[in-house]
């Protein structure tokens, strides 16, 4: 049997996606201290915020994380930066085992590349600081501009890049407006020219005029640099605005992953329906909208079977026993038993 050629080799590494998770968990320890569980003879309550979570992005390419609050989103962010390791499954960066690299000396360079945009402008920046030493900070930390006069050339072009300008390198946070704090933000995550962004609610906090700025603002920068995005939010205006692929989640798994035209014009999943239909529509006006029905189970008893069920029109004596596996299914990744026996 022939090795396979360098150049076969090659060609599989170019077609590789740049991001890879596989089976990401994550879970948290909420029980009360140990004493108290003994006296009141209560159980260790575990908290599964992300259960099995797959899905690949494309270099230069954008996929979004939708879904109600507490379904796990943020939680994935935090784990492909590598602020949390993950209980169970991985992500492979650029063919390298991210969370290994994380644990070693060379994890420094691992996540130059690697960049977060946290949600809240107002509590991500030091106001204490200067914008200078906000956005300088990476290019110190890793070295990239040892000379002041350097340094200061290099935020004074970071800050144009999103829109600022250099002379704003003076000033404290609190004399910028919302948007304009989250461009320094951004400016601050380029510092160290990375690859891969996770975007968690960017503009969730900002005004809708300011959030298209922003958003023109990301996908400009996009085009520029190639960058690769993991972009979260609830709101799918947003969503519809910046992906290429949607993945919606619900209660810690993901429930349909498929591009963006697919789920926007023909959603399968009872749970991405049910978000899509309660978005005021423009020519809409005189039919009545379905809210979302029901309430999020409580993360940490959640229903048997499929976690959707209390709230799914289409649930079967299956669905309440039988856990549904993310399926792929005519182009989309898709974990619902109605679908899967073509009742929907």
């Amino acid at each position: 049997m022939n090795a396979p050629s360098s150049a076969s080799m090659a060609s599989a590494t170019a077609n590789r996606p740049l991001v890879e998770a596989r089976d990401l968990a994550m879970t948290f320890d909420v029980s009360a201290p140990w004493l108290n569980r003994v006296i009141e003879r209560k159980p260790r309550m575990l908290l599964h915020a992300v259960d099995g979570v797959s899905f690949d992005i494309e270099k230069g390419k954008t996929l979004a994380l939708v879904g109600e609050s507490g379904c796990g989103k943020s939680t994935v962010a935090r784990l492909l930066v590598g602020l949390y390791t993950p209980t169970r499954g991985g992500m492979t960066f650029d063919g390298q085992d991210a969370h290994a690299a994380f644990r070693t000396p060379e994890g420094r360079t691992l996540r130059r590349r690697i960049q977060m945009i946290f949600q809240d402008p107002y509590a991500s920046l030091n106001p204490r600081w200067i914008v200078g030493d906000i956005v300088g900070e990476p290019l110190r930390e890793h070295g990239l501009a040892p000379d002041p006069a350097q340094l200061r050339h290099r935020v004074g072009e970071l800050l144009q890049s999103v829109g600022l300008s250099a002379l704003d390198m003076v000033k404290y946070p609190h004399q910028f407006s919302g948007g304009q704090r989250q461009r320094i933000s951004i400016a601050r995550a380029l510092a160290t020219q990375p690859e891969f962004l996770v975007c968690d609610e960017p503009t969730s906090a900002l005004d809708v005029s300011v959030q298209a700025q922003v958003l023109n603002i990301m996908k400009d920068l996009q085009r520029q640099q190639g960058l690769t995005y993991l972009f979260i939010s609830h709101n799918l205006a947003v969503v519809r605005h910046v992906s290429d692929q949607v993945g919606v989640m619900y209660l810690g798994r993901l429930v349909e992953l498929a591009d963006k035209a697919t789920l926007f014009e023909s959603p399968r999943h009872p749970y991405t329906r049910m978000l899509l239909d309660a978005i005021p529509k423009m020519h809409d006006t005189g039919r009545a909208r379905t809210p979302v029905q029901g309430e999020v189970p409580n993360p940490l008893n959640p229903p048997p079977g499929c976690a959707f069920n209390p709230r799914c029109p289409h649930a079967t004596e299956r669905c309440r026993v039988e856990r549904p596996a993310l399926l792929q299914l005519g182009g989309i990744r898709i974990a619902c038993h109605a679908v899967e026996e073509g009742r929907i």
